[in-house]
């Protein structure tokens, strides 16, 4: 099932050109029955609606170093801080974008936007304290995430050992275009992932690349106790913008188009945009303390 929120909060699944619109507040209400949600008996035309971010979760878990490439890539270019497996820590939900949604360059924090493409997993059931084994019955489905990331923020955090901020400011949080239920994935660790910036690709790889498997990742985060809609972030590929020999040569900036792509899970497409152009005022002043 491709299951969507669109339009004014409707919740439906994806039926060839058509949403077949579900009974249920919420897609998180939607995992929190147990997938147990009638249809409502409307119909509507795919090409009429506006896709929605497909979930608000109660919790966001972020993994970050598990794909091995990923670090070997920053070392490479002897980035500040190694990324190595193991780093979690929360996403800010209200940050959250869905599919076209413009991501708003806030160049008053920033200079140095960039993007990560990764896929994340939907918690279908509440648990804690699980094994891997026991994962898979808690696994509902995968969806497109964009981990937006300021790197200079990110390495003054990054001094500290921990980072959050550099990824939570409003906005750049993009997930998308649609969660696809675990029943209809063959297996998540042969799915091929590519990004794209204006057309150009900029990160190719695939989940097989992974340090850890997502039921292990899964159980790793159960003693933070999972509540149905949750997600779990699997970490970023080769490729980032911060990994390139000219990184401002590549950095985000307004007017781009980024298009984040997971075979079988859609293409979650989203423009950059100035402040301006998204408030029409100027950036207010920035309060800078550290």
């Amino acid at each position: 099932m491709k299951l969507v929120t669109f339009d004014d909060d409707l919740v439906g699944r994806i039926v060839d050109d058509q949403v077949v619109e579900l009974d249920t507040a919420s897609t998180r209400e939607f995992f929190e029955r147990g997938q147990d949600v009638p249809e409502t008996g409307r119909r509507f035309a795919l090409a009429d609606v506006r896709l929605r971010a497909p979930i608000v979760p109660k919790k966001f878990f972020h993994t970050a170093g598990n794909f091995r490439e990923h670090h070997e890539d920053l070392v490479r270019v002897n980035w500040s801080h190694p990324v190595n497996k193991g780093i979690v820590f929360f996403q800010n939900v209200d940050a959250i974008i869905g599919p076209d949604e413009p991501v708003v360059y806030p160049s008053h924090l920033t200079g140095e936007l960039d993007y990560e493409l990764e896929l994340a997993v939907v918690i279908g059931r509440p648990g804690k304290f699980f094994s891997a084994e026991q994962a898979v019955e808690h696994i509902a489905g995968y969806l497109v995430f964009n981990d937006i990331t300021a790197r200079d923020i990110q390495r003054r955090e990054m001094e500290s050992g921990v980072f959050s901020f550099s990824k939570a400011i409003d906005t750049f949080c993009p997930i998308g275009p649609y969660i696809l239920t675990a029943d209809e994935v063959d297996d998540p660790h042969d799915l091929d992932m590519e990004l794209r910036v204006n057309g150009q690709v900029r990160q190719k790889s695939d989940t097989g690349r992974m340090s850890v498997s997502i039921p292990q990742l899964v159980a790793y985060h159960s003693p933070q106790v999972y509540s149905a809609g949750d997600i779990v972030t699997t970490g970023t590929v080769a490729g980032v913008a911060a990994s390139t020999e000219d990184p401002f040569a590549n950095y985000l900036k307004p007017g781009d188009v980024v298009e984040a792509e997971i075979e079988g899970l859609g293409v979650l497409r989203n423009p950059v945009v100035s402040w301006q152009d998204a408030y029409g005022t100027e950036p207010p002043t920035a309060d800078q303390w550290v």
